[in-house]
């Protein structure tokens, strides 16, 4: 069972998920607006936040970006806007999956079940000594896997859950071409079906935090028509 925030000011869709999130066995608590959304997550524990953007008071990116400042839960966004624009912005904000309306329910579903695993694996333990082997550091970049820290040139960066996971892969296979869809599978899952738009955004934003020049990466090259390299020098 996992704990899910529902955030859906339309009334009929709301019902309707939360008798099928139900019938899947989570514990589900719903917001109808941005400000009742953000008391609600401010209250307990989820494992995932299922979030419209066009809601009342504040809006669906303004409680993405303010939840992500606190926290690293997977966070799919629902919404009308299917513009590369706004789901590009939706991405960069923080949020690790997009769906556009209307939408079928047993791909809402599936990607619901993908995320809550995802962040159930993914979740950096809390230990207070960490095994020299987890800390992996290549060209400036050190990671620590157990910790859940990230250093670029001897400076602390914040990286939210989903790009230390993608840096983690690139760092593990450091020197070697990771192809697109390597890269989707091992970070988001073999069974995400979502659009590989969430990838290029990742890549931009880690991109903007560990290169001393983002415009012209020397530390994460693109290999034209097959992936992405992390440079061993």
């Amino acid at each position: 069972m996992a704990a899910v925030l529902l955030v859906e000011d339309d009334d009929t869709l709301r019902e309707a998920l939360v008798y099928l999130l139900k019938r899947e066995g989570h514990d589900i608590h719903t917001a109808a607006d941005g400000l009742t959304a953000l008391d609600e997550f401010g209250s307990q524990h989820f494992d995932v936040v299922i979030l419209d953007l066009m809601i009342p008071l504040v809006d669906g990116m303004e409680v993405c970006r303010r939840i992500r400042e606190v926290s690293d839960v997977p966070i799919i966004m629902v919404t009308a806007r299917n513009t590369e624009a706004d789901i590009v912005l939706g991405l960069e904000l923080g949020a690790d999956d997009y769906i556009t309306k209307p939408f079928s329910t047993p791909e809402l579903l599936a990607r619901i079940r993908s995320a809550i695993r995802r962040g159930r694996v993914s979740s950096p333990t809390t230990t207070d000594e960490a095994d020299d082997s987890a800390v992996l550091t290549v060209n400036g970049i050190s990671l620590d896997v157990e910790r859940h820290r990230v250093k670029i040139d001897g400076e602390k960066v914040t990286m939210p859950l989903k790009e230390f996971d993608l840096l983690e892969v690139l760092l593990r296979n450091r020197g070697r071409v990771m192809t697109r869809h390597q890269l989707l599978d091992r970070v988001w899952g073999s069974d995400y079906v979502g659009d590989t738009k969430t990838l290029d955004v990742h890549i931009r934003r880690l991109r903007a935090k560990i290169e001393p020049d983002p415009a012209n990466p020397t530390r994460l090259s693109t290999v034209r028509g097959l992936g992405y390299r992390l440079e061993i020098d």
